[in-house]
């Protein structure tokens, strides 16, 4: 055979990949032990778990089951390293990261070799994304070491962090997490998966070579009900950080509720893969096999769903299919494979049950004619079409190479059909029309969209999810958030744990006060005894009674009554009734949720609209500052002049996210390609959120001015103690050109309603500033659909304090970034 007859034929030639260094290394270091402190020590059981090849379904190695006693070991070893590792300086930990990261480059061959083998992946994808990927992501976070002390003032690290991670990208997992943990000065207790160990125990070795210090980093092999369990509910660790299925993040999201803990979640997927008319079908085709043929389709954000404009339907399936036909599906080491093998006999056992599944619901199957190896756990490129939405296999994660086909007519439909999912990872946007392009990409519901590319990741670009997707981003200075705290914080709570010899905090003082420091008239004002005298011809005077009010709901910018015809009473700190509120119910939180997602116009509108909005807000405030004053006065007791101060705080507050209004922007990132990544700050939705006794006016003020500067819209449970000046509060906003239903308020029992909130499927994200139990409550409802909750955990805040009360972290929680990728050139 000549050259020209190959040329022709193009026949498949093997080209394998050398396993013999990877099984060395393994035979050395056969059984392994668990990495605690920079030690390698025997687990605590004394067992051991195969580690198999899916490839051929041989066993590869031995790796160490670990039990609560070990993670108890390990927790310790982080702890106390945590008390020098978060006191190094940058830069050296700078060093630290930059030598791990060269590392990684010296070491290449053999993780990648250790991943295919150990993995089912193919060479091509770990020696050619994953490994490079790995290495640059330490080096990224080197440089945010280096730079922390003047990018993040005012933050310091959370402490231990628990880290779970899984199977489909083991080592590449394991630098998203590790990276910016340790690159922000925590110390860490990773578990890799339980099928895929071994580039992670060589990453152990890669620490003890570069001399980090013992206990920052420890690694612990074993099952996810003995480790995974032990680790998140273990009370010395103080962030965990779970990549996973929906189905266990809504299990630690019930574990960790209360506890404190901070949590990200990275989570399942069913992501769109949009193709308009005018795009590039060949182009099309390939990104296809990127999107769900990629790693088998064992990926979180793999494009699942193949969503094509009718007229083109046709023709581009015509193409798929001759382009699975030519697919190579074989050994993982061997470098002209285009798929390996799924990761263990359960998950192909899943994967031929929805697809079986799929086939008895009436969608038509299309596989490849050739035949899978019979050694090992293969299964074939498939193709779904004639696919109704609502299918379980439209709407469930196969996590297999398993492509879903459906067609839309216009592009409303389109993000239509792409938004109809209970995630939000990733979406991918196919069109030769910018304009279209980057007119949809902003209305799909996922954190990242790639706009005629798919599956691009970089160490600068956020990665995260909306929805049942989870919650927080790894990569870029977004994901640093995650691992860092404001100082403040620890301070606050440190006095307030000593405060145990009757000194009163900030948050006592202006919860209880002291007695109104007034006279005469301004007693009688002060105390809602508003009097006018008049006189007679006979001289004689006497007081008319006030007129009676009560404060109503406000739902849908009008004023209503609570649907269950009760009310309850409002006493001064002598516990005398200073006036009756509506007590709400379920139905006036259903009505609230409804008006607010009425109102999502809110977010398409101009931030210069939002800002002149929030600006009028205030200047109608001002105009009735005494009347607010003393309002807080006959709440809380407090002196006349305090109330007067919190008053102008409210008013500063309401002028500072008037400006942040339009000037919280993002970012544009330059990942190392050509192209660019527009991170872009949305608005979350609709969020709940239940506001302080203390300060009743300035936490009103101090939660809801950001969530709508950002364009969100909110359901109030006012302060139980001191709604009345929340309630005041509608009367401003209904002369302020607020739209209908942005702001809506819910009077009543603080606890129940949020309940109501937190459990409510259509509620975006839940905001609980009360008690430590209410905290618990609501990060346990919020597990339904997995929405973002920000509580204080019975921690009252200064809310006067500006570090404490306002700012970019007030920001940060009304937004999600999204990550838009534009790759260009020709």
């Amino acid at each position: 055979m000549n050259v020209m007859d190959i040329f022709e034929t193009m026949e498949y030639g093997p080209a394998p990949e050398s396993a013999t260094p990877a099984l060395q290394w393994i035979k050395e270091h056969q059984p392994f032990g668990l990495f605690i402190n920079n030690q390698w020590v025997a687990p605590a059981s004394g067992q051991y778990l195969e580690s198999i090849n899916p490839a051929n379904g041989k066993p590869l190695a031995q790796v160490a089951a670990a039990n609560s006693a070990d993670v108890d070991a390990a927790v310790a070893a982080a702890r106390a390293a945590f008390e020098s590792w978060g006191k190094t300086p940058g830069h050296v930990r700078a060093r630290y990261m930059y030598a791990i990261a060269r590392h990684i480059q010296k070491h290449s061959r053999l993780l990648a070799v250790l991943e295919s083998l150990d993995n089912g992946k193919t060479i091509r994808e770990t020696r050619d994304l994953d490994i490079p990927l790995v290495a640059r992501h330490f080096y990224y976070h080197a440089g945010w070491a280096q730079l922390m002390s003047s990018e993040l003032p005012g933050y310091e690290p959370v402490g231990v962090v628990g880290q779970i991670i899984p199977w489909n990208f083991p080592l590449l997992m394991l630098a998203w997490k590790i990276a910016p943990a340790v690159a922000m000065g925590n110390t860490v207790v990773l578990k890799p998966a339980r099928y895929t160990s071994l580039t992670a125990l060589k990453f152990a070795e890669i620490v003890q070579e570069v001399g980090l210090p013992a206990g920052v980093v420890n690694i612990l092999t074993g099952e996810a009900s003995q480790v995974g369990e032990a680790l998140v509910r273990h009370p010395d660790v103080n962030k965990i950080a779970f990549t996973g299925s929906t189905d266990v993040g809504r299990s630690i999201r019930r574990a960790t509720a209360g506890s404190g803990k901070k949590l990200s979640l990275e989570l399942g997927g069913k992501s769109p893969f949009v193709v308009f008319d005018d795009a590039d079908l060949d182009s099309v085709v390939e990104g296809v096999v990127d999107a769900i043929w990629f790693n088998q389709g064992q990926v979180c954000c793999a494009g699942s769903r193949l969503l094509v404009q009718e007229d083109v339907a046709d023709s581009l399936i015509s193409k798929l299919r001759v382009r699975m036909e030519k697919l190579r599906l074989g050994d993982p080491l061997d470098k002209a494979v285009d798929m390996g093998a799924i990761v263990s006999p359960g998950q192909l056992k899943e994967i031929q049950r929805l697809v079986a599944q799929g086939v008895e619901e009436g969608a038509d199957m299309w596989q490849p004619s050739w035949a899978c190896p019979t050694e090992g756990y293969f299964f074939p490129p498939t193709l779904f079409t004639n696919v109704s939405p609502a299918t379980t296999i439209a709407q469930v994660e196969i996590f297999g190479p398993v492509l879903v086909s459906m067609t839309f007519r216009t592009p409303a439909e389109a993000v239509a059909l792409a938004n109809n999912t209970r995630y939000g990872l990733a979406a991918s946007v196919w069109s030769e029309n910018i304009n279209l392009a980057l007119d949809v990409a902003p209305k799909i519901k996922a954190g990242s969209v790639w706009i005629n590319c798919t599956n691009m990741f970089d160490a600068s670009s956020g990665f995260g999810g909306y929805r049942e997707s989870g919650f927080g981003r790894e990569g870029g200075k977004e994901g640093l958030y995650e691992y860092v705290r404001p100082a403040w914080e620890a301070q606050e709570r440190s006095k307030q744990a000593s405060s145990t010899n009757g000194a009163a905090t900030p948050g006592d003082k202006a919860l209880h006060g002291t007695q109104p420091v007034l006279s005469g008239d301004d007693d009688e004002q002060a105390n809602g005894h508003n009097v006018w005298r008049a006189g007679d011809e006979s001289g004689f005077t006497a007081a008319l009674p006030p007129i009676d009010r009560t404060p109503k709901m406000f739902i849908k910018g009008k004023q209503v009554r609570p649907d269950s015809g009760y009310s309850c009473d409002v006493v001064d700190p002598q516990q005398r009734v200073i006036g009756q509120v509506g007590e709400g119910n379920r139905k006036d939180v259903r009505n609230a949720v409804e008006a607010a997602h009425a109102a999502s116009g809110w977010a398409a509108g101009t931030t210069h609209n939002r800002a002149q909005i929030l600006y009028y807000i205030a200047e109608n405030l001002e105009v009735r500052e005494n009347e607010f004053a003393r309002r807080i006065v006959q709440q809380t007791g407090r002196r006349l002049a305090d109330a007067h101060e919190e008053v102008q705080a409210a008013i500063s507050r309401l002028f500072s996210y008037a400006a942040w209004a339009d000037k919280y922007e993002g970012a544009i990132h330059r990942p190392p390609l050509r192209g660019v990544v527009l991170a872009m700050n949305e608005a979350i939705g609709v969020i709940g959120m239940a506001t302080p006794d203390e300060y009743p006016l300035l936490g009103f003020v101090s939660l809801v001015a950001p969530a709508i500067a950002m364009g969100n819209t909110v359901i109030v449970i006012p302060s139980q103690r001191s709604p009345l000046s929340a309630t005041d509060c509608y009367q401003v906003f209904e002369t302020s050109d607020l739209p209908d239903g942005v702001v809506n308020i819910v009077t009543g029992e603080r606890d129940a309603l949020c309940q109501v909130l937190a459990d409510h499927e259509d509620v975006d994200a839940m905001w609980y500033f009360g008690s430590a139990d209410g905290s618990k409550q609501v990060e346990l409802a919020s597990a339904g659909n997995m929405k973002r909750t920000w509580v204080n955990y019975g921690h009252a805040r200064n809310w006067l304090d500006s570090e404490q009360g306002e700012g970019e972290e007030f920001l940060r929680e009304s937004t999600q970034v999204k990550n838009i990728w534009v790759p260009y050139g020709e």
